[in-house]
């Protein structure tokens, strides 16, 4: 790290934590309608940072939903040019009571921040805005080009972003992408993430009578929806192997190498993970090991069940309606559309009698994953070395960030993926919190990316 730029972060730390707070402090909730002026203040917010920084051009672009905040730097001539993604929306704060401080009110305890977004990722948009500022304030002129482009859709789908990026082609060309918002292995252990798990979500809602029935008139008669439901969600996974039964559903599953089953075997630490969570025993399928599960072999997970009765007490019905909600998470060489059908069918194939069967398709991702080689990553692997004194990881995720496929098919662009949050700090869950020693050895690699990029490509 420059020593020049170094002492700059020192001196301006408590000024950055501070705008950082102020930008945590706007409840920028993309999914709740009551928050539609937060969410455009908080691209407004992030537009003025961008401005203050020293980024041209900056200006909201309107969208169908919430805007979109561009900016640029384009007068590093002949170096490669950066497209920096973030979004700056948030998730909904619910359940309000399990909250130990006011998610919109940060706090900084024992070097932590404690707030909703400051890991997911209002944080480390904010952490890249600096990147370039702190560079513009020491040394006038940044390394490389760099596009800013934040969106405001992310936690609900980014509906509005690939007719955004169509209609935009020439506006984001690019020579990489840089992301920042996938997680660390460990709160010391850096990670380059080089693959992400795909998603394909599907609502499954089983019809029986046309209305709620007395148990007791017509129990024994007519098929309960919740019992038919149970029966054929049973049918989807092996309970001795876990293995996910749906007839083609590993086809196109591309294989780990030894290398990769290697540190996936290193990196599990199946006990410090029951801990964590507070669990007896972990599951999933046989033959892989913990890490492994998670970010390279593919998932079948029932997120939601419902029908009948739910309030306090009981009556005594026979419900008419029955929902599950599911999503695969897909790796490699896996397509959502493809496993959708295949589910289709597997639901088809076993239903019960007495009910009417509707499946609906809703979110899908494609999974990706990047060559090692790729001198993009060889910059990040670098710079993370430089500011964490210590070899990175490179690692896939079990996640999605379906924005990583777009750019890619879209712009051809090679996604970097440098995330310095961690799995524990309860994103999209109470008491969101980030680890502040992240934050500065994120920033510092977030710089140091910029100039190992150019001696790289």
């Amino acid at each position: 790290m420059d020593e020049q730029i170094n002492s700059y972060l020192e001196k301006n730390r408590s000024l950055y934590l501070k705008q950082m707070t102020d930008f945590l402090s706007i409840p920028s909730i993309s999914s709740d309608s009551t928050h539609k002026a937060d969410v455009r203040r908080a691209a407004e917010w992030l537009a003025g940072d961008l401005k203050n920084g020293g980024m041209d051009h900056v200006r909201l672009m309107e969208t169908a939903g919430h805007p979109v905040v561009y900016g640029d730097y384009l007068k590093a001539e002949g170096k490669p040019t950066v497209l920096v993604y973030g979004h700056y929306d948030v998730q909904p704060v619910d359940p309000i009571d399990k909250w130990k401080t006011e998610p919109f009110k940060p706090v900084i305890k024992n070097n932590i921040i404690y707030a909703r977004g400051c890991s997911d990722d209002k944080g480390q948009v904010f952490m890249l805005a600096k990147m370039a500022e702190s560079i513009l304030a020491v040394k006038k002129e940044l390394p490389v080009n760099i596009k800013f482009f934040f969106e405001g859709e992310e936690e609900i789908g980014s509906a509005h972003l690939n007719d955004f990026v169509d209609d935009h082609l020439d506006l984001l060309k690019a020579d990489v992408l840089l992301v920042s918002d996938t997680t660390m292995v460990g709160l010391d252990q850096p990670a380059v993430c080089y693959g992400l798990r795909g998603l394909c979500g599907l609502e499954v809602r089983l019809q029986g009578a046309n209305g709620d029935l007395h148990s007791g008139v017509y129990g024994g008669a007519v098929q309960n929806t919740l019992h038919a439901m149970v029966e054929l969600l049973a049918t989807l996974h092996d309970d001795k192997t876990g293995k996910v039964t749906v007839n083609g559903f590993y086809d196109q599953v591309r294989p780990l190498s030894s290398e990769e089953r290697a540190t996936c075997e290193k990196l599990s630490d199946d006990k410090a993970l029951m801990k964590q969570l507070d669990l007896n025993a972990l599951y999933g399928e046989e033959g892989y090991s913990t890490v492994a599960r998670i970010w390279a072999r593919p998932t079948l997970e029932l997120n939601g069940l419902f029908g009948g009765f739910q309030g306090e007490g009981l009556k005594t019905v026979i419900p008419s309606t029955a929902t599950a909600k599911i999503t695969c998470r897909l790796v490699p060489d896996q397509d959502p559309e493809v496993i959708g059908s295949l589910l289709k069918k597997h639901f088809e194939k076993h239903l019960p009698v007495g009910v009417k069967l509707d499946v609906v398709l809703m979110d899908h991702a494609e999974p990706f994953v990047m060559p090692l080689d790729h001198p993009a990553l060889k910059a990040a692997d670098a710079a993370l070395e430089d500011a964490f004194r210590l070899k990175p990881v490179f690692s896939r995720q079990g996640g999605s960030v379906p924005i990583v496929n777009t750019f890619h098919d879209k712009l051809g662009l090679a996604p970097v993926l440098m995330g310095f949050g961690l799995d524990s700090e309860n994103f999209h869950a109470p008491n969101e919190h980030f680890h502040l020693v992240n934050f500065d050895r994120g920033l510092r690699a977030l710089i140091a990316f910029l100039y190992f990029l150019p001696e790289k490509m």
